[in-house]
């Protein structure tokens, strides 16, 4: 799931005033043109079609009392409310994808009972019921983006799983949709008003907006910044285990890695001293391990943007998320402090610059297209600051259910958020075709070290940090030697 830093909403709103004129419903009805990120995902579906690395699955963990049939009834009233998630995607009659919002609020809702002869289910059972279902494809052209299964554990226990997919909706979209499931399953409880406002738009509004708003001098503006920033980029090359497969399969899998509460405290301090933020810090921390292990010096790493960056956007669902590629020069040495200034300066500029689509980049750019990798960027990091405080359900105590990673875009993601405890917890994801996981797990540890190094010495010479764990560093020094 993308989740992206709130404090990227933040920036975009400083940018935002007096540039850009204000969403409103289209006039016509029918057929609405797709936006540029939709039509990329719709592209890569024709190309790919029958995977699901596009799917989003999240699930929850239900003790109580549920009243399914209510639940249901909220989940219709969320589709009704949401237009993307009626939506299905077909081809017009000169080509062109379009998507279409179908009247009825039809969604896939199914309850299984795991063995209504036993007391209670095996939780690994219904955990690989629910893994699969996630691993399920999707059919753009149904309309059927959202389903929902309800495995029932036990009388008072029962699984929730949410399928998506992406072409409508992103990490944004998620606490949306959660929090105005909530109100209308309270309201039916408690025979009520959900008290939610009218949405004044619809993503197809926005979609419409943003094609006539990227057009003629806008689009050549901020196409102008990135082709400066941008020129002569080549994505960084990952040392891999294996080739590059030819067509990757999207087969992914992670390691998990924290940080303890006191470096953290340390990089804090450090944020706090330079004007910068921990996204910062701990990006700039993640491209002096990608320094470290592939030599290059010029390393793009793309972060995912909100792109909710209009007022009229932010209680919709629909897949608004944009990808910055943020560019650093790690030439000569320079000091971690040197480079976090440099990263916080390229960072304010692409806020300012985010209405351009990735996809738009991409296409004015014009890399050599390899279907073996994504382009512009191979790696991306990503770094949770929501601190949302979960999620509930009136009369249910809810738990969320961590669902392994399985699928990748990337060759290599970093997931990065801060615990409860005032540490980190993250996951690098990777692409299993090209890396072992010890690999990966090495990588992990030594991203965790070089937070340690800066938090420690953040004036040190980037080829000062320490990288190496002690093992590491008795087979080079001593073994080897």
């Amino acid at each position: 799931m993308d989740k992206v830093t709130a404090e990227s909403l933040l920036l975009s709103r400083m940018k935002r005033h007096g540039k850009s004129p204000v969403i409103s419903p289209r006039e016509e009805s029918g057929p609405a043109p797709l936006s540029f990120a939709q039509q990329r995902l719709w592209f890569l579906d024709q190309l790919n079609p029958g995977r699901a690395d596009y799917a989003m699955a999240f699930a929850f963990t239900l003790r109580g009392q549920l009243a399914v049939s209510t639940l249901k009834s909220a989940f219709r009233d969320l589709v009704e409310r949401h237009e993307a998630l009626r939506t299905r995607f077909e081809v017009s009659e000169d080509g062109t994808p379009v998507q279409i919002v179908n009247i009825a609020p039809d969604f896939e809702f199914s309850v299984i009972d795991m063995d209504s002869s036993r007391d209670h289910a095996s939780p690994g059972e219904a955990l690989e019921l629910v893994e699969g279902e996630a691993l399920r494809p999707f059919d753009l052209s149904s309309g059927n983006l959202l389903r929902v299964k309800v495995v029932r554990m036990a009388p008072d226990e029962h699984l929730l799983l949410m399928s998506l997919h992406h072409i409508v909706a992103d990490g944004w979209s998620i606490d949306v949709l959660l929090r105005d499931l909530r109100a209308f399953y309270s309201a039916r409880i408690h025979r009520t008003d959900s008290a939610l406002p009218d949405l004044k738009i619809q993503y197809t509004d926005f979609a419409a907006w943003q094609r006539q708003w990227l057009s003629g001098g806008v689009r050549e503006h901020q196409l102008a910044y990135w082709r400066e920033k941008l020129a002569n980029l080549e994505p960084v090359e990952l040392q891999t285990d294996r080739p590059r497969p030819a067509a990757p399969s999207g087969a992914g899998d992670s390691v998990s890695f924290a940080v303890p509460a006191e470096v953290v405290s340390c990089l804090r301090d450090i944020a706090t001293r330079s004007g910068s933020s921990l996204f910062m810090v701990t990006l700039a921390a993640f491209k002096v391990v990608l320094q470290r292990w592939t030599g290059c010096h010029d390393i793009s790493v793309g972060t995912p943007i909100a792109g909710r960056n209009r007022f009229e956007v932010e209680d919709l669902i629909g897949f608004f998320v944009n990808t910055l590629v943020i560019r650093s020069d790690l030439h000569g040495d320079p000091t971690f402090e040197d480079l976090l200034g440099q990263v916080k300066e390229t960072m304010l500029e692409a806020y300012s610059h985010q209405d351009l689509a990735f996809d738009l980049l991409v296409e004015d750019l014009a890399p050599e297209r390899d279907p073996s990798r994504m382009p512009l960027v191979g790696c991306t990091f990503s770094f949770d600051d929501s601190n949302d405080g979960g999620w509930d359900l009136p009369g249910l105590t809810v738990d969320p259910v961590e669902l392994p990673y399985k699928t990748t875009k990337f060759d290599l993601s970093v997931f990065l958020a801060e615990d409860d405890n005032g540490g980190f917890r993250g996951d690098f994801v990777f692409s299993t075709e090209l890396f072992d996981k010890e690999t990966i797990r090495n990588l992990a540890d030594r991203y965790a070290r070089v937070l340690e190094g800066v938090a420690a010495g953040p004036d040190l010479a980037i080829s000062r940090i320490d990288v190496l764990a002690p093992a590491e560093r008795e087979l080079l020094l001593r073994v080897w030697n």
